[in-house]
């Protein structure tokens, strides 16, 4: 019998994203959510990690950049994947060391436009409405030292009505990734590719 694969979530505020990968996963076991982690001890996601039983870990910027702590707790979980939602701190060296190509993100554009530091959530939305585009999407993206420049793994688009406006493209790009952020996640743990 294959090994159901681990899962860590890193994230920094509400997290829906970690709530819909945390029900597909529920459903389907192949893998699981071991532990959400978040750089933010108010940050939503550890109530809805709390809801599932799901382990969490909250940590500052000292044990983030200047410990191993966190790869050691990853490696002692036997983590097989690092998700990244919405979860804002560029991933340190030691740790993409430790994880090569297994650290993803979700990115609320279609990279390489519209990424970068300081380039998340309404950020995102309001440049891409504001340069006129008719169409925007969401990119997930392996993880490396550089903020939204690993290599893409999946993209969806949708179309930018004249009259949408940032909520209704905030909405957009957020049932994209609901609806296919665990989706590529099975695959990747899956060992299927996208």
């Amino acid at each position: 019998m294959t090994k159901t694969k681990r899962i860590a979530i890193f994230a920094s505020g509400s997290g829906s994203n970690a709530q819909r990968i945390i029900e597909h996963f529920n459903e389907n076991k192949e893998a699981e959510v071991a532990i959400i982690l978040s750089n933010r001890p108010d940050a939503f996601v550890l109530e809805r990690a709390d809801n599932h039983e799901i382990p969490t870990h909250v940590f500052d910027r000292e044990e983030f950049y200047r410990t191993d702590r966190i790869v050691t707790l990853l490696q002692n979980l036997q983590i097989d994947l690092v998700v990244l939602a919405g979860f804002l701190w560029l991933i340190p060296q030691n740790l993409l060391e430790a994880f090569p190509r297994r650290i993803i993100n979700i990115h609320p554009a279609l990279l390489p436009k519209y990424g970068g530091k300081g380039m998340y959530g309404d950020f995102v939305h309001r440049a891409v409405m504001d340069a006129g585009e008719t169409e925007s999407g969401i990119t997930i993206h392996y993880v490396n030292e550089v903020y939204d420049s690993g290599d893409i793994i999946y993209q969806a688009h949708f179309k930018i009505e004249p009259d949408d406006n940032l909520d209704m493209i905030r909405y957009k790009a957020q049932q994209l990734e609901h609806l296919h952020y665990p989706r590529i996640i099975q695959k990747l743990v899956a060992g299927s590719g996208q």
